[in-house]
């Protein structure tokens, strides 16, 4: 059975894209001036990518995340845990936008390896909850899920680096 966007779902979704775009470039804002000054500075692995390409991946994800939260919000699955599953999107989408703060603006490398954990844990139990209703919404948290998977370790081996900062 095949569903299609009708044209009163386009607003929604739009909205939902609109939303989680915002999230991350005001967070993005709140930490600019970090990433071209401090971050600059400290130790990075040699694997550590280049900071263009943060920019292009996280609008993708961005981009996938307000799909997955459309696809569950809008679900007419009586079975679907909808309040669960918004609940844990809007907290990994907090998460996430903290996150930049704690590591760029405050420079708390070490407590944003804690809060990146978290921002995972949260990532993957709303995938694996979302999987059982709403397959699309779930894998659209794939790449997001191993994109953070790797930032989490970039963050981990940059504060192995620079401890005594």
């Amino acid at each position: 059975m095949k569903t299609y966007l009708s044209s009163t779902q386009i607003i929604p979704l739009l909205f939902c894209v609109f939303f989680c775009l915002s999230v991350g470039g005001f967070s993005g804002y709140l930490s600019s001036n970090e990433v071209y000054g401090w971050y600059l500075t400290i130790q990075k692995p040699s694997w550590n990518p280049p900071n263009w390409l943060f920019g292009p991946v996280w609008i993708c994800l961005y981009i996938c995340m307000g799909v997955s939260l459309f696809l569950n919000w809008t679900n007419k699955n009586p079975e679907a845990p909808k309040k669960l599953l918004l609940s844990l999107f809007f907290i990994q989408l907090f998460l996430n936008g903290l996150w930049s703060i704690v590591f760029f603006r405050w420079h708390a490398i070490g407590w944003a390896l804690v809060e990146i954990m978290a921002l995972l844990a949260t990532m993957i139990a709303y995938t694996l909850i979302s999987y059982k209703t709403q397959k699309w919404a779930s894998l659209l948290f794939v790449p997001y899920i191993l994109w953070v998977s790797f930032a989490s370790f970039l963050t981990f081996t940059i504060w192995q680096l620079n401890k005594g900062l």
